[in-house]
């Protein structure tokens, strides 16, 4: 195989904020690999609250660039096994991992979703994300965009009334991500009054290590919780499973798509819904997270729809939610 690692800023639409932070513009690094005249395309993006540059990628992946071009590449799973064995962060094994699936089904000429026996309908509608804002921009936001299901990040001292102001000016369901910023207590008295307002459910509302407050909100919380700082790797989905209703995986953090089919059949198991999410990335992580949507509950996958200008081609979300897949076989990715 040959290797090529590159470096994008994206530029976003709007300044998207959450609880902990605020950006107009997002790093991310490109990987590709190419063999037999195919090209696989990964992607993993900059993300501080994980201490992860794009240069930190590109200089770990560099270190044992020799090896992977000298591996005998067949399937992803030994790939990703490789990979695991050296000093690699998930983030950089997540942008190898996805590239090589991309190239795997490029090489066999199938889709991946084809690959793993599913078929891509029906499949989750993706929410649409509304960063924290002035009540004002956020509604300008909607406006913007009229979508089935919006996610709105919370964190604030005034969150139900935001919730409040936002449904004046839609029937969509509405989805909460407070990203950690709540406590027990704030989920428990906010459930009730949310749910009334048309939430389906509270993602991460407590701080990833909070499990005792954890233990109270799953038994109290009148709304369904559904993981995502708490459930990072293979090992989070079973201690999820006892204070969460469901985990929603990212591939970034996991170390790609080789270990998120693992984790969305442990989770399926034991009866958790089943969610994965994605940065503020582009086509090329967006499209390989679409191959698993037959295998979702429910799917967050507009990292690519905040972008000013994409860098890539593959699936296609349009208005409404609508995904429509690339002749291409394997994750259907194409750079610009």
């Amino acid at each position: 195989m040959r290797l090529e690692l590159k470096k994008f800023v994206l530029r976003l639409k709007h300044t998207f904020s959450i609880s902990r932070e605020s950006h107009d513009f997002q790093d991310t690094l490109i990987v590709s690999l190419n063999k037999d005249g195919k090209i696989g395309y990964g992607e993993a993006t900059s993300n501080p609250y994980y201490q992860i540059t794009v240069e930190r990628m590109m200089m770990e992946i560099e270190g044992i660039k020799n090896e992977i071009e000298s591996f005998d590449f067949t399937i992803p799973q030994e790939f990703h096994q490789f990979l695991t064995e050296k000093e690699l962060s998930n983030f950089s094994i997540c942008a190898l991992d996805l590239a090589a699936h991309d190239l795997y089904g490029k090489l066999l000429e199938k889709p991946l979703y084809e690959i793993w026996g599913t078929k891509p309908e029906p499949y989750p509608i993706t929410n649409y994300t509304i960063g924290i804002a002035e009540i004002d921009t956020m509604v300008a936001k909607m406006k913007e965009r009229p979508w089935p299901i919006y996610k709105i990040k919370l964190g604030t001292d005034n969150d139900v009334h935001i919730v409040k102001e936002l449904r004046k000016h839609t029937d969509a369901i509405f989805r909460i991500d407070a990203n950690c910023a709540w406590t027990a207590e704030e989920t428990i008295y906010n459930a009730p009054q949310l749910k009334d307002l048309g939430v389906e459910f509270l993602e991460q509302p407590l701080k990833a290590d909070d499990w005792e407050g954890m233990e109270r909100v799953i038994h109290k919380s009148v709304l369904p919780v559904i993981a995502d700082e708490s459930c990072i790797v293979e090992a989070d989905v079973e201690k999820c499973a006892l204070h969460f209703n469901g985990i929603n995986i990212k591939l970034t953090k996991c170390g790609g798509l080789t270990p998120a089919l693992r984790m969305l059949k442990k989770a399926r198991d034991m009866g958790l819904k089943t969610m994965v999410g994605c940065m503020t990335e582009s086509t090329v992580g967006i499209s390989a997270i679409a191959q698993l949507l037959p295998q979702l509950d429910y799917v967050d996958m507009d990292g690519a729809l905040l972008l000013k200008e994409d860098i890539a081609e593959g699936i296609k979300i349009e208005e409404g939610g609508n995904v429509v897949f690339p002749d291409l076989p394997g994750s259907g990715i194409t750079l610009r």
